[in-house]
């Protein structure tokens, strides 16, 4: 059996126990709570998923380089707001725009914490403690107990999360899913297959060893965090689409969500390694246990957070526990 499995690498296995992860999870809860196999629970799962797996992606390609993105949440509320309070007064704005000036608002609040981080070399999770609380607060400010309601915003951003990209019989894919999809690819393809993105994946895995080869650790670094910040703003266009009703608590507690995604996707939080095939799956997984439990009567659903948190712990453990067997297994046959 070992050697069955040291034929497999340790992202293969741990994609491979993701995937048994979520089919074991749908099943159960389809046993436990009436019409959970409908299309209306599938949509409610993938748009809700949607929201998530931008914000994932960024703070995949954050923690890769052995840092953490505590303001994502916040930075997601702060572009919400902001852009849906732009297009009350501006609704003729093109889409394709809206898009990008979230993306860059984001992008402009990431480097904040990538220049702090990479250059004033304070712990990323200092640096985002901070601006998860001054985004907030600015959020505040700026709102002025003023609440982004759907009647302020241009039509075709309120019916955006029922657009149907395609159909897979009776399921229907939405316009929104496929963008945070897309999204999550182009950023896999590009660590796969273009040598500046796979920087990140070295300045994680050992720092001194890119230094020494040539690599700009601290651009890396901010780099990243400009990413994530982008990521978050998309979440927040695809946050303002699928809720309309915009408040100063829009994307509390998102952070928290994107965390357990990455590190339950096989994302190390020590660096160096994951993907963003496991950082889809672990969205969805972690989307599918956070909405089947507000349905499922015999948990309160208090217990949300408790769960995720677990996961994390979970999560981490057991990536501890596999680094530490894979470098014991290494030993041993080096001996």
């Amino acid at each position: 059996m070992t050697a069955l499995l040291g034929r497999f690498s340790p992202q293969t296995l741990r994609l491979v126990a993701l995937a048994l992860a979520l089919l074991a999870t749908v099943l159960f809860f389809a046993t436990q709570i009436e019409g959970y196999l409908a299309p209306r629970m599938f949509n409610r799962i993938t748009t809700s998923a949607a929201v998530v797996l931008p914000l994932a992606v960024g703070q995949a390609i954050v923690v890769m380089t052995r840092n953490i993105d505590l303001s994502v949440g916040s930075i997601l509320g702060v572009v919400a707001y902001i852009v849906g309070d732009t297009l009350g007064s501006l609704p003729d704005l093109h889409p394709v725009l809206v898009v990008a000036f979230c993306m860059a608002l984001g992008a402009v609040l990431g480097a904040v914490n990538g220049v702090l981080v990479a250059w004033g070399r304070v712990p990323s999770i200092i640096v985002t403690l901070g601006t998860l609380a001054l985004y907030r607060t600015f959020l505040v400010e700026w709102s002025d107990a003023r609440t982004i309601t759907t009647a302020g915003l241009p039509q075709w951003l309120v019916d955006l999360p029922q657009a149907t990209a395609f159909s897979l019989g009776a399921l229907e894919v939405r316009v929104t899913v496929v963008l945070a999809v897309g999204a999550c690819l182009m950023a896999g393809a590009a660590l796969a297959f273009l040598r500046p993105a796979r920087r990140f994946y070295a300045v994680g895995s050992n720092p001194d060893a890119a230094a020494i080869a040539g690599i700009n650790a601290a651009r890396v670094v901010a780099l990243a965090f400009v990413i994530s910040g982008a990521m978050a703003g998309l979440s927040g266009f695809l946050f303002l689409a699928k809720f309309g009703n915009i408040t100063v608590v829009a994307g509390m507690g998102m952070e928290l969500k994107s965390v357990a995604a990455v590190v339950v996707g096989g994302v190390s939080i020590m660096g160096g390694s994951g993907s963003m095939l496991g950082v889809l799956m672990g969205a969805l997984l972690v989307d599918t246990i956070d909405n089947s439990l507000t349905r499922w009567a015999v948990v309160s659903e208090f217990w949300r957070d408790a769960l995720l948190g677990f996961l994390i712990m979970a999560a981490v453990t057991l990536d501890t526990l596999a680094a530490r067997s894979l470098a014991r297994m290494r030993r041993g046959g080096g001996a």
